[in-house]
């Protein structure tokens, strides 16, 4: 049963490839070209929303493309970042690590990669003032820091990211609202990084939730994951769902459609 399910959430979210409209958009942060991707909304609206897609540690891949082709069928604008940048894009996980290691170590840097890529989603036709900031793992912690950094976004949605920042950084006013959803059982996040981020949420006055997701491990959104929880990171299609439906009432509070 868990296999039919998966096989039926994995086409949902990757059936937008068929009839690809993601449009590649080439911009840069200073010297430093990147390619991101653009998909307008299906259908129009007077409002414009926006969502900004911080794609994953390896960068933008098949499931940022899937769900960014899904959300625009929802009447949403989308632009899928490029953090790296050519001439950096990690081959594999070890090379993954080390660059997202370095613009967390180096958050004010990962912030302007951020609002980079959130002018562009602007250019594309999105409304400046009705954005939301998703991400998964590595841009779910990019989505917290785009909070932190208080770039001009209603809201920031954290799909299996990192939560923790450096502890000699002063929590400062939160004004975004802030979604965090979370595999009950994912590894590498532990619970003291937890409990600091719910006290920073406290601390900053943020309207913040956090949904845990059950038998759910790092990347349960990711059809590519494999479904092997031993090994920390694998898809769950039930909390992939779930989370799915909780972006939805979450972008249906937060922006003007």
């Amino acid at each position: 049963m868990k296999n039919s399910i998966a096989l039926i959430f994995a086409t949902l979210i990757f059936s937008g490839n068929m009839n690809a409209q993601l449009k590649p958009v080439k911009y840069a942060d200073g010297n430093q070209a990147l390619n991101g991707l653009s998909i307008k909304a299906a259908k129009k609206s007077t409002n414009n929303p926006g969502i900004l897609l911080l794609p994953a540690w390896l960068g933008i891949d098949n499931a940022s493309k899937g769900i960014a082709e899904n959300l625009s069928k929802l009447g949403y604008n989308v632009f899928i970042a490029d953090i790296y940048g050519e001439g950096n894009y990690p081959k594999n996980t070890a090379e993954a690590g080390k660059q997202a290691g370095f613009y967390k170590t180096n958050y004010e840097a990962y912030q302007k990669r951020i609002n980079a890529a959130l002018q562009e989603l602007i250019k594309s036709g999105a409304n400046a003032d009705n954005i939301v900031v998703i991400g998964y793992c590595f841009g779910g912690t990019g989505v917290l820091e785009a909070a932190r950094g208080h770039l001009n976004v209603k809201g920031v949605a954290s799909f299996h990211g990192g939560l923790g920042k450096d502890a000699s950084r002063t929590a400062t006013p939160i004004t975004t609202k802030v979604l965090v959803c979370h595999g009950a059982d994912d590894p590498f996040v532990s619970k003291e990084e937890i409990a600091a981020f719910q006290q920073e949420m406290r601390d900053s006055k943020a309207d913040w939730q956090m949904i845990y997701y059950s038998d759910s491990v790092h990347s349960f959104t990711n059809p590519e994951a494999g479904s092997d929880n031993s090994k920390g990171a694998a898809y769950n299609p039930v909390a992939a769902k779930r989370s799915f439906e909780h972006l939805k009432l979450f972008l249906d509070e937060v922006l003007k459609k």
